[in-house]
């Protein structure tokens, strides 16, 4: 790890569009400690630059010898388990915070999500500020939800999907594709390629339109127990797709 000059260590900040405010704010390093880095006034501790190297890297930005700095290229993360669903959406909220944008989540089943997440009202509250604040729009396609828009989401209803334990976010730059299928689930595999994420974005807008309005409570009733059914399958013989 090299030291980090004031010149990349403004053009950093330029790349992910960050006042010193936002920097000290993910960092914890102080406004005006930053701003005598960047005018060379004081150089980082191996600790401080430390801090800051991990804080860029989270937000996919590296530091390079000869002044460089450049977002990193595309790269494949894995998160298997329960811990590491929750830690899925730690990075999510971490990249709309930063980013915003527009969000297109495509699932069979979306009540499995809440019923993964260690703490599904942390997940609603941290969308609806994002919501509030016109940093993100949400869009929901799936067959079987209570269809409850919780403040942030926009639900779209697939009637005649068949079932199936996966999914997709794309959001950003990021595609994550989900799968509830096996003994490691949830398994989500985010993809960080532009190209991809906008591929499976424009997919996602054509099964949009030809989505419905969500359905009457009764249905979606009917709809949650062909789900149980589905799923009691599927424990009993795990060979089936």
């Amino acid at each position: 790890m090299h030291r980090i000059s004031p010149s990349q260590l403004r053009a950093a900040r330029g790349l992910l569009n960050w006042s010193r405010a936002d920097l000290s704010k993910y960092s914890g390093i102080s406004a005006p400690t930053i701003a005598r880095f960047e005018s060379g006034i004081n150089e980082p501790e191996t600790k401080t630059t430390r801090a800051l190297w991990d804080i860029f890297d989270k937000h996919r930005v590296i530091f390079s010898e000869h002044q460089g700095v450049r977002f990193k290229s595309d790269e494949v993360d894995v998160y298997d388990g329960i811990e590491r669903f929750n830690d899925f959406y730690d990075f999510l909220y971490d990249h709309l915070n930063t980013f915003g944008g527009n969000v297109c989540v495509y699932t069979y089943n979306e009540s499995l999500f809440p019923r993964f997440r260690k703490d599904p009202s942390l997940h609603m509250r941290r969308m609806k500020a994002l919501y509030a604040q016109k940093k993100i729009t949400f869009r929901i396609l799936t067959t079987i939800s209570d269809f409850k828009s919780r403040g942030y989401g926009e639900f779209r209803w697939l009637p005649n999907q068949p079932p199936t334990p996966t999914g997709f976010y794309a959001f950003g730059n990021c595609l994550a594709l989900i799968s509830f299928a096996d003994m490691t689930a949830p398994h989500i595999v985010v993809i960080q390629s532009a190209p991809l994420a906008e591929g499976y974005r424009q997919g996602f807008n054509i099964a949009w339109r030809l989505g419905r309005e969500p359905p009457p409570a009764d249905v979606i009733h009917k709809l949650k127990e062909q789900a149980l059914l589905f799923e009691k399958d599927a424990e009993a013989d795990p060979m089936q797709p």
